[in-house]
């Protein structure tokens, strides 16, 4: 919104600041980070006023957090959505094609996993929407928002595949571009989703990802850099920055409730659309093989799920003490803030490889 007041740069020259992408950045981190940081004590008031007895929590977790997370509010993630929304609204360039494309994906996924965690709370039980229900409607989003990204994205490389490290390697997918992308939507979506079940540990790793990408997405739309350092170059990505600051402000001003001990958590309406959010941008910049090391995190959670259930499937006894793999070092001792922070580090190390993967090409 903030962006068209440089249309009258010709009358004030000063307003020429606002066609900046790195200025309409920092404008759209703080605007988001100061709304959730503000309105944060109010929402979470009404949670608990609307939310009797707050998220059920799993029985078969740590017993710790059947007394120390009793009567915490879900549905955060609401918060969080309306920060983002409210800081890209104010800073990005409202024509850009790929700003709705985004907004769509991460309402949509942010009501349907609000839906999930309406149905926990009413009823209250950890259930929740069948896992028939949310895949179908998951895979409905994420095949509406690729089919979005197929339309407005250059013709030139659509529906290539590049690999991280290697400047001359990659796959023209074709139309199994429209399998790839609603199953890297997806899978990220529910690796996020995963990833939450501490204070803190989502959110974090969303941070940083989004961090990256924000660095990614200005390198990938700036026809310069992007031909210097031998990345893919995607016409207009440039302003995904802008959305990825504006999630990085309202993750941080989310963060400043949800850490350790949690006024609020996440729930389904955040962790949903922040991992379908990470999905779509890395599809937008071609760089959804890097993502996998940017959200190792994310993949790491996932696949400890997977080697859990099928190696109880073949044994019948457990590989972990408890999956997802943040519970099996709770099970083994760890405190919760220790977890989390380490977790955290990782993830760091990790972006900063995917950094690196740029220079190396």
């Amino acid at each position: 919104m903030l962006f068209f007041l440089s249309y009258y740069s010709h009358t004030f020259s000063f307003l020429n600041i606002f066609k900046y992408i790195t200025l309409r950045s920092a404008g759209a981190l703080f605007s988001a980070f100061f709304f959730v940081f503000f309105l944060g004590p109010w929402f979470i008031g009404c949670m608990r006023k609307y939310q009797k007895g707050g998220q059920p929590i799993r029985a078969d977790g740590p017993e710790r957090h059947l007394v120390l997370k009793k009567n915490t509010p879900t549905m955060g993630g609401i918060l969080l959505a309306a920060g983002f929304i409210l800081g890209s609204f104010l800073w990005a360039d409202l024509r850009n094609p790929y700003l709705w494309i985004v907004l769509g994906n991460f309402l949509a996924l942010c009501i349907l996993g609000g839906t999930d965690d309406f149905i926990k709370v009413k009823k209250q039980n950890s259930a929740g929407l069948s896992g028939k229900k949310k895949f179908f409607w998951q895979s409905v989003i994420a095949l509406i928002s690729v089919a979005a990204l197929w339309y407005y994205a250059p013709v030139t490389n659509r529906s290539i595949l590049f690999f991280p490290f290697f400047k001359n390697v990659f796959i023209n997918l074709g139309w199994l571009y429209f399998l790839w992308g609603p199953f890297v939507i997806i899978g990220a979506s529910n690796a996020v989703n995963l990833t939450d079940g501490l204070d803190g540990l989502a959110i974090g790793p969303v941070i940083i990802s989004s961090i990256i990408f924000a660095i990614l997405s200005y390198l990938c739309g700036h026809a310069f850099f992007s031909a210097y350092l031998k990345v893919p170059h995607v016409f207009l990505a440039g302003e995904l920055s802008v959305l990825c600051s504006s999630l990085i402000g309202a993750g941080l001003g989310f963060l400043w409730y949800n850490s350790s001990p949690a006024m609020i958590f996440m729930g389904d309406a955040g962790s949903l659309a922040l991992g379908g959010f990470l999905g779509l941008i890395s599809l937008m910049i071609k760089q959804e093989i890097l993502f996998t090391i940017v959200g190792g995190v994310f993949v790491l959670e996932t696949i400890s799920v997977m080697v859990q259930v099928l190696v109880f499937k073949k044994t019948g006894k457990r590989f972990f003490l408890m999956a997802p793999i943040h519970h099996h070092f709770e099970k083994k001792g760890w405190s919760e803030p220790t977890v989390v922070l380490r977790f955290w580090i990782i993830s760091c190390l990790l972006g900063l490889l995917a950094l690196t993967s740029v220079k190396i090409r």
